[in-house]
């Protein structure tokens, strides 16, 4: 059945108190929309905690940012919204949070890309990193736009997170999910590093997709997520490139050039050998 206005009020002010009561912004931070038809969007105004809003707070915007109804002021961030909105139809709602191990990945410059869990997979494929782009101006938005159209949750560098999904408590479960793989990753590396699946295995659960009814427009590509393969591949890479592009420093000891991705890998396998 088609939700009234007043009841996608109502699910917006529930979702910002859970994100507020799971830590996920402090203060005025995030905020969260819901596309009411194709010529108003329902959006969480600035300045106001998004987990002490009443239904009157929100706001009614026109597809250009413009507000149409409502007496509070527009985020600074609605362009983002509003991107997303126009590039994937089949979006309803979105949710910007800062869900603080998953935002600390996203300041540390990594993605959390490698085929770990099979929920993450199933449902997100991976969830990529967009480089940074000041808040509040379509520098936010322009690093995103390869990976909205193909992805349900980007981490935002030195920034924060967005998803997005057909409703906005699709939006709010892909936020959590990215929240609980970050941590779930964060423990595997203080264990000494994560077992990532063959690529078999994410071709398998890609393909299990209908049988658990999920649907999304996400697909996996020739790089994304990592397989335990892409991993290996790295580190032969790496000893390849260590006997081939050795240089002498001043001080006479060799120095070896590597990729941020063939780094990882070595420092991974140095974490499985010491264990």
């Amino acid at each position: 059945m088609v939700k009234t206005e007043q009841e996608h009020r109502q699910d917006i002010i529930e979702v910002g108190r859970l994100v507020y009561q799971k830590e996920w912004i402090a203060s005025n931070d995030g905020n969260i929309s819901i596309r009411l038809d194709s010529g108003r969007i329902l959006a969480t105004p600035t300045g106001v905690c998004k987990g002490m809003m009443r239904p009157e707070d929100l706001i009614i915007l026109d597809y250009e940012g413009n507000k149409i109804e409502g007496r509070l002021k527009e985020t600074s961030e609605i362009l983002m919204h509003l991107t997303i909105y126009k590039m994937r139809p089949d979006v309803g709602a979105v949710v910007h949070a800062h869900p603080p191990v998953a935002t600390g990945f996203a300041t540390s410059g990594r993605a959390l890309d490698q085929a770990l869990l099979p929920e993450v997979i199933i449902g997100l494929g991976c969830v990529p990193l967009a480089a940074y782009g000041l808040p509040g101006t379509p520098a936010l938005t322009e690093p995103m736009l390869p990976f909205i159209p193909k992805y349900d949750a980007i981490l935002m560098a030195n920034h924060g997170v967005v998803s997005y999904g057909a409703t906005v408590w699709n939006a709010f479960f892909n936020m959590e999910t990215v929240e609980h793989c970050a941590r779930i990753n964060l423990v595997a590396e203080l264990l000494g590093g994560a077992t990532v699946l063959p690529r078999r295995e994410v071709e398998k659960l890609f393909a299990s997709r209908p049988r658990y009814g999920v649907k999304t427009q996400t697909q996996p590509e020739p790089s994304l997520p990592v397989v335990a393969e892409d991993l290996e591949s790295a580190k032969n890479a790496g000893g390849a490139r260590r006997s081939e592009g050795a240089t002498a420093s001043a001080d006479g000891e060799e120095r070896y050039c590597v990729t941020r991705g063939e780094l990882l890998a070595l420092v991974n396998e140095a974490l499985r050998t010491k264990r």
